[in-house]
Order: C-alpha cells, then structure tokens, then sequence
C-alpha cells in the first residue's frame, strides 16, 4: 500500500450510546430547521416544496455526511450501505449523497488510539515494535489502519477498531432509521424491520475481528492458486477481536489500472467478475462490500490485492441453486422461467403488483443483456449503467411499490453493481457469456 498517512482530520470517536444519540439527535434537529427555513422561503415566493426537495437541500446535506462521518460506526457504515441501494428503499439522489461517506477519512487522535491498544495489548506494547506510525494510512467506517515493524522485522498493517463501535451498532442502526422515516425519506407503510435486522447482524459480524481473521485465513486458503490475485498473510499474535494485523502489502490503488494497457485491464475485470461467480456457487461465501479501495495493485506483480474481509456473508446450498437456476433461465431467455425463478429469490413478492414486476424483471433483463452474447462486451463504450440507473430512478420514484427484497440478495446485488462500475471505470472488454456458462 503506497498511500500517505491521512492529511490530519482527527477527530474524537464519541464511545457512549447516550452520547451517540445525543449526536444523532442533533443532526436531526439541524435538518429539521433547516427543513423549516428551506420551506418558509420557498412558500414565500408563492412555491408548494415537497417534503424530499426540502430535506435535500445542499446544508442538510452538509449536515448528513458531516455529522456521520463524525459518529463513525455503525452509523457511518449503514450511510455507506445504503448508498448502494438501487432505488427499492431510498430516493435515489439521497444515495447519491450517501456515496461520498464511502471516501470518508476522519480519524481518532492519538491520545484515543493509545486507550484502545492499551486495552487490547496491555500498556507495554511499543516494546513490541521497531516502529509504529500513529497516523493512519487508510480509516473507514468501523476501525482505522497503521503501519508497523515488529522487533523480528515484519513489515505489517494493523487495524484498530474504534472504541464503543461494537456497544452501539444496534441503537445507531435504530437511530438512522428513524431519522429516515421522521424525514419522509421512506415509504409510508414499507416495511424495512427485516433489512434493519440483517444490517445489524452484519455489523456485528464486521465488527468481529476474530471472525474477520478467520475469513481472511479461508480466503486465503480457496485462492492460494489464484495466478491473479494476492491477499495479506494474518498475523495472529497482534490480532485480537478488535485489532486485526496482517501483511503490509506494497499496492496502488486499483485506479493505477485505468492506464493500463487494454489486455491488463480486461484481463484484470474478467477475473474480479469470475471471483464473484466463485463466491456465489463455490466458496460458500461472498465479500460483499465492493468499495474500490478494497481492490488494490500489487506493485511489483501488478495482482490485484484483496483487502477487508469484514462484508463476508455466508451462502447458503439452496441460495446457490435458486441463482443458478436463475443464470440458467436468464441466459436462455425464458421470460417465464426468469420471472419464477426472480420470485423465488426474493426480487418480488406474489402480492407486487404486475406492473413492478415487469419493471423489476426489464431491470435484469437490461443487465443480463451482455451475459447472452458469446462476445466481449466493451463497458468502456456502453451506456449499460447509465440505463439501469434511468430504470432505477423510476423505480425508486414510484413510492407505491412496497416490496423490499431480503437482505441477502441486497448485499449481493450490492456486489455485482459494484463491479459493473469498477469495470466500467477500467473500460474493460470482457466476454461475460464465457465466464458465466461454467458455473451454469
């Protein structure tokens, strides 16, 4: 990892749920006045404003991502989670802000770093190192990373969890979902508990370290013989559940690509797209946080490093069969097969309305388009995303559609969009049919 320690942005991670929620409270106070302020100029001036225009106005946005950038956590991360969603939850422009929170690099300062390592180390760590830079090189939602030498000489990147982070995922995952729905920002009437429910189990699993560790040590293990790809060795004894040591790996980030001969970078999509197609129907297991920062160049090799193996979620034998019978019908373009097998999946209930069936069922069609032809399809020149987004937008526009889909097949849509975008990003050639019809 090439990057530079982070400009100075340090800033005190509040630790108490009592705390936690008096900032939460605060940012919606300041969104609800300037929810007021915004509407009293605009009736003013003889306009009628709707209830989201006033809610997403350029402060009350300031006010959002500042604000959650500033809790961190659980807080934090849900922002990040859901500015992935394709419009079944949330107006689109409201993931459209939501998207800056996932380059957010606040950190805590020094003094609280030392509190937390203290706690999981013991007070005489520093004899442990050579070296220990206090200022991070990268920080994210839950923890934050440091590079170190051991006195054996191990050139390692540490992550350190934020201190309360793990105490307050449930109460801050309540909090934001409040704060939605007092802002009107979700349907009146959907139902979003079993979405709640599976963000909140998830955190609590990315905020395991332990559990981490052991999905770095599987990965590792099912792509030891992957020519294309390098992952970080685990370094158990300065691992604990909420610190997470491992190589330090010298990379660039993945946009390093975008230079790249066309070859490098159809070669390197091609095997991003064939890694998630052997998460989904071999490993048993998907990391389904596809943030570019997680995808990595390895300087000297030019393999793409994998990073964070937090997002892992498990999949199941029958989930597996329910996708495959799904690819099937879709590659062979049976519209009836599609719409059963999309049923069975969760996309729609058999209470959704037909009209958002077939608008939900045009949105895969549009995006399984390029897996029908046996040809390279080119993301460089396509507008591919830019009508699944018009698709979503509608979507996401027509509030009478009730339907939330499970959790599950959120977070792995949530990975397959993200490589959609990252390919798009490399303008990438890559022949989809022929990686998909092994796995058929």
């Amino acid at each position: 990892m090439t990057q530079d320690p982070l400009t100075p942005r340090a800033t005190p991670v509040p630790t108490s749920r009592a705390v936690r929620l008096l900032h939460m409270g605060g940012i919606t106070a300041g969104i609800a006045g300037g929810v007021v302020a915004s509407g009293l100029g605009q009736l003013a001036r003889g306009k009628r404003p709707a209830l989201p225009d006033l809610v997403l106005t350029p402060s009350n946005v300031a006010r959002l991502t500042n604000g959650l950038s500033h809790m961190r956590g659980a807080a934090l991360k849900l922002g990040q989670m859901l500015s992935m969603d394709t419009g079944a939850v949330l107006p689109p422009q409201l993931t459209d802000i939501l998207a800056t929170l996932r380059d957010d690099a606040q950190h805590m300062p020094p003094k609280q770093l030392q509190a937390v390592l203290n706690a999981e180390w013991g007070a005489g760590w520093r004899a442990r190192f050579r070296s220990f830079d206090v200022r991070p090189f990268a920080a994210a939602s839950i923890g934050q990373v440091h590079r170190a030498r051991t006195q054996d000489g191990r050139d390692i990147a540490i992550k350190v969890q934020y201190p309360g982070i793990q105490a307050s995922i449930d109460s801050d995952v309540d909090n934001i979902a409040a704060l939605l729905r007092l802002l009107g920002l979700v349907t009146k009437g959907m139902d979003i508990s079993p979405l709640l429910d599976s963000a909140k189990h998830q955190l609590h699993a990315e905020a395991d370290y332990t559990a981490e560790a052991a999905h770095l040590r599987g990965f590792g293990q099912w792509m030891a013989q992957s020519e294309g790809f390098v992952l970080p060795q685990l370094h158990p004894d300065f691992s604990t559940p909420r610190t997470l040591a491992m190589d330090y790996v010298q990379s660039d980030p993945v946009d390093a690509l975008t230079s790249a001969p066309q070859h490098i970078r159809d070669t390197a999509a091609a095997n991003l797209v064939d890694l998630v197609l052997r998460e989904l129907f071999v490993f048993g297991a998907m990391q389904t946080d596809p943030n570019f920062a997680n995808y990595r160049i390895e300087a000297r090799t030019g393999r793409i490093v994998l990073l964070d193996f937090g997002a892992v979620q498990p999949v199941s034998p029958a989930l597996a069969a329910d996708f495959r019978a799904l690819l099937n019908a879709a590659l062979d373009g049976g519209q009836d097969r599609t719409r059963q097998a999309m049923l069975k999946i969760g996309y729609f209930g058999a209470a959704t309305a037909p009209r958002h069936q077939d608008l939900i069922q045009r949105m895969f069609d549009t995006a399984m388009d390029p897996l029908r032809k046996d040809a390279p399809f080119d993301f460089g020149t396509s507008d591919l995303l830019e009508r699944l987004r018009d698709m979503g937008l509608a979507l996401g526009t027509d509030r009478d559609l009730m339907h939330v889909p499970p959790a599950r097949t959120l977070f792995l849509h949530r990975k397959i969009g993200g490589m959609y975008l990252l390919a798009a990003k490399l303008r990438a050639r890559v022949n989809l049919r022929a990686l998909a019809e092994p796995y058929r």
